[in-house]
């Protein structure tokens, strides 16, 4: 600890994760179950480990970031689905679409969430004591020290020496002094830097733990016009938290007035969008007025510390459905799922469950600038040039009144029987009579909706405060150096005071320290000459070669140590 490089020393190995060893040096019979534990532990804990689980979390955020995630945007899972009938359900099974809520990323994150803690806190409490330790005490011989100077005074070694203290002292080293001797060293900051680093990594880990058991993700598709309470049989979709219960929702409503995209329609983005506009109104509690809102894409409502943001939109075509006894049984917007973003086709299911005398169903297009491309229709502008729909009509048994839920985007057709009429597009305000007098349907328009997302994460400004905190934690243990200063001062031959002075770096990596300790040298020499000292010229000071340790005034400098 005295910072004098020595020779190593050969240690004994360490003995491995073996049995122990008897009493005579024989192995034990047997390695027991807490041996193995503490093998696993130490195992565990170790910085190999921490970087391997480390290195296993980004690797299974991949596709988090690549597949569409069914918490986050359901819609894209849907469209997914469309386009890979046959892989989508084997990653499905592999949770690659709630990848972020699957069993095996839990597990990686609480095995990395363990290895930290076992590996950080000891740590800390070893950074803890060593930000308090005092300097130690000054090499024998400061000559073998890497910087070394040497210089005589007329002062007594005390005087001499309690005149480098105050140099030192004012310079906020950290003193300790001894018989002849004095050492003083400074950045100690480096060690706190170290030890909130390790701390706010581990506040970090736990404000995510916080976020994921108190906080809740949902979604909404919501069509102009519709409005919607923020409770959990009004959401599409919702995923709580472990500690979260549909009555901790934040009792929010939201109306969607108006929506309008934009596209551009030149040049080789045509058909890409560029602006999202949805003109909504909210109420933050039950009884509160309505207040306005912009909700636009990367610029979330926030509202009673959930924030909503729009991920989505697509178009809800307007249907007005006749039974056969004259009676309108439906008239209202149902939403279409686009399958392909190039001209947004989306595709859709009509489901009229009180038609009579037979339920009704109808699967389909919807085509927002419809065009006839070699007989095929097909959309080629994503924005409403065009409306049209084409449908396919069914009737029968819906299975709606018995069985296992259905998707209100699917059409079950097994008790349904496809009506002979063919498809051919509708613009608003046609209609398909459809035979054996089961009624008539008309499509009377379009309207668009919007895809919500709400998520609401308790741990978000705690891990922002900790990531900025370990950032500064970090910052302090890269620039703040760890150096030392040696003065020794004993009687010389002719009787003035040789007084010794030696530096030495700790941790130094960028440099910096060779040209500070001529300037304390200089200073150290001044004050005990009792004068200011000299504005030095341009350049380091020259520093003698280490090792030399400065050697004594030479017989014709007389000037030397004055």
């Amino acid at each position: 600890m005295t910072g004098v490089r020595t020779p190593p020393t050969r240690r004994a190995s360490r003995p491995g994760p073996g049995p122990p060893a008897g009493p005579a040096g024989t192995p034990a019979s047997s390695f027991g179950i807490g041996d193995w534990a503490r093998w696993a532990w130490l195992q565990l804990t170790s910085m190999r480990t921490a970087l391997v689980l480390l290195f296993l979390l980004a690797l299974g955020s991949v596709p988090g970031s690549v597949l569409p995630q069914q918490g986050i945007d359901p819609q894209a899972v849907q469209q997914y689905y469309a386009a890979h009938p046959s892989l989508a359900p084997l990653l499905a099974r592999l949770s690659l679409f709630s990848v972020f809520a699957s069993p095996w990323f839990a597990a990686i994150y609480l095995l990395l969430f363990a290895s930290l803690a076992g590996c950080v806190i000891p740590r800390t409490f070893r950074l803890a004591g060593s930000a308090r330790q005092q300097p130690p005490q000054a090499p024998a011989n400061l000559a073998r020290l890497p910087l070394t100077a040497r210089h005589e005074t007329t002062l007594a070694p005390d005087e001499a020496l309690a005149a480098a203290a105050a140099v030192l002292s004012a310079k906020r080293f950290r003193l300790r002094t001894g018989d002849g001797w004095i050492s003083a060293e400074k950045g100690y900051l480096r060690e706190a830097g170290n030890l909130l680093f390790h701390l706010a990594l581990l506040a970090l880990l736990a404000a995510v733990c916080v976020g994921g058991m108190f906080g809740y993700k949902a979604n909404r598709l919501l069509v102009v016009g519709d409005s919607f309470a923020d409770t959990a049989t009004g959401l599409d979709a919702f995923h709580p938290g472990r500690a979260v219960s549909a009555a901790d929702l934040q009792p929010f409503t939201i109306a969607l007035d108006s929506f309008k995209a934009s596209y551009i329609t030149s040049g080789a983005l045509r058909g890409q969008p560029s602006r999202f506009d949805a003109l909504i109104r909210y109420s933050p509690r039950p009884g509160a007025g309505m207040r306005g809102y912009s909700l636009r894409v990367n610029h979330p409502l926030s509202v009673d510390g959930v924030r909503v943001f729009l991920i989505g939109h697509g178009y809800a075509p307007v249907f007005r459905v006749t039974d056969g006894t004259g009676r309108v049984v439906f008239d209202g917007p149902v939403p279409f799922i686009a399958v392909e973003q190039a001209g947004l086709t989306s595709e859709g299911v009509i489901k009229v469950p009180d038609a009579r005398p037979r339920q009704l169903g109808f699967a389909g297009v919807f085509l927002p600038t419809a065009v006839d491309a070699g007989g095929k229709l097909g959309s080629a502008f994503p924005a409403p040039l065009n409306p049209a729909v084409s449908l396919v009509s069914y009737a029968g048994n819906l299975g709606m009144n018995s069985g296992p839920a259905q998707s209100v985007y699917q059409l079950d057709t097994s008790g349904l029987r496809q009506l002979p009429v063919k498809p051919r597009p509708l613009a608003p305000g046609q209609s398909i009579k459809l035979p054996d007098g089961d009624g008539t349907l008309t499509f009377t328009g379009y309207r668009q909706w919007i895809s919500l997302a709400i998520t609401y994460d308790p741990g978000t400004l705690p891990a922002l405060i900790a990531g900025m905190t370990a950032l500064a934690g970090l910052l302090l243990s890269f620039f703040i150096r760890r150096r030392r200063m040696f003065v020794r001062a004993r009687p010389g031959p002719d009787g003035n005071t040789v007084v010794d002075v030696g530096g030495l770096a700790r941790s130094d990596a960028a440099g910096g320290f060779e040209t500070e300790f001529p300037s304390l040298a200089g200073e150290v020499k001044a004050a005990q000459q009792g004068r200011e000292p000299a504005v030095p010229a341009r350049g380091p000071a020259p520093v003698p070669a280490a090792g030399t340790g400065g050697g004594p005034p030479a017989a014709d400098n007389p000037t030397e140590g004055e």
